[in-house]
């Protein structure tokens, strides 16, 4: 099969993988596509929004139209640990066995990260980084493909620990939901009155498995990108660390993160090769949680998502 045609099969997988999430989530058309995005290019997303938006239902609806073992873990402020990773026993035979925590899945719901404190939030890190767990010296791989989508509202801050900047890094994406508009709010009160207890969830079919999924992440690995758009991606990086208003500026984590969504734009588009367009979509979701504004324009209400918008509008786009 050729890269197009390859790009095309993913194309149309894509778009029923959408048609299919619709039939559960009524709105929502940016986050769902960014959710999507982030597990092609095989990176995490963190979702920011209040309680009642169907976050959990939306990763529960595309975990099951992809194919994939889902889990969600609760975070509160006693979860310890070993509640998420799994922890060794001493069994009948006097032999220690290790009982597998919620982390070994394809897809982690993290619901309300921040409730936990750091020591907790910090097992995560091995795990999304290395796609492994250590516990007691020994190591054990996870399933791949593994993906943790994280959520936290972004109000309520009583009792919450904020993610360090170590942590936030590792999510390619930060994803904001918003409230549905009025036409969306009405879709959703008439689609649950038709349900009549029926479940949600029983309405998705599975377009999916992992090995189609490990197969289109390397299909976007392959997406062609020109040298004069790799600076182009460098040249918006280095603007953010030298940006008056940025406190802290993107590293080259960001850069590569770029590099990889960019990609799975150019192929969820149809495309074998990655535009300044492609760049410019990925840009937002990839830097707004990777920089800090300075406390100064941060107390006149700027957004870190404000000045990346004029960064991206500063930079010259390459010819």
């Amino acid at each position: 099969m050729s890269d197009v045609t390859a790009v095309k099969t993913l194309v149309s997988k894509y778009n029923s993988l959408k048609q299919e999430v619709g039939k559960v989530i009524v709105g929502q058309d940016d986050v769902v596509n960014q959710i999507l995005i982030s597990i092609f290019s095989g990176g995490h997303a963190l979702l920011i929004g209040v309680p009642g938006l169907a976050k959990t239902l939306m990763v529960n609806t595309i975990s099951q139209a992809l194919g994939l073992d889902f889990k969600r873990i609760q975070f509160t402020p006693d979860l310890m640990p070993s509640d998420i990773l799994g922890s060794e026993i001493l069994d009948e035979n006097r032999h220690f066995k290790f009982i597998k925590g919620p982390i070994f899945s394809n897809i982690i719901l993290a619901d309300e990260i921040n409730r936990t404190p750091p020591k907790t939030q910090a097992a995560l890190l091995e795990a999304m980084q290395e796609r492994a767990v250590t516990v007691s010296g020994h190591h054990y791989k996870l399933d791949l493909p593994y993906f943790v989508l994280a959520t936290q509202n972004p109000i309520e801050q009583e009792g919450t620990y904020p993610l360090p900047e170590a942590q936030l890094d590792r999510f390619l994406f930060k994803i904001d939901i918003d409230y549905p508009n009025l036409e969306e709010e009405i879709e959703i009160l008439n689609r649950e009155h038709d349900l009549k207890g029926d479940k949600k969830i029983n309405q998705i079919t599975t377009y999916l498995s992992e090995a189609k999924i490990k197969e289109f992440q390397g299909l976007v690995n392959q997406i062609i990108i020109e040298s004069h758009l790799i600076k182009y991606i460098a040249d918006i990086i280095v603007n953010t660390r030298n940006n008056p208003f940025l406190y802290l500026g993107a590293s080259p984590r960001a850069s590569i993160a770029i590099l990889k969504s960019s990609k799975a734009f150019a192929a969820m588009n149809g495309r074998d090769f990655v535009t300044p367009e492609d760049i410019k979509q990925a840009a937002i979701p990839v830097l707004q949680h990777r920089v800090i504004v300075t406390p100064e324009r941060e107390m006149e209400g700027v957004t870190s998502k404000q000045i990346i918008k004029q960064i991206i509008e500063a930079v010259e786009i390459p010819r």
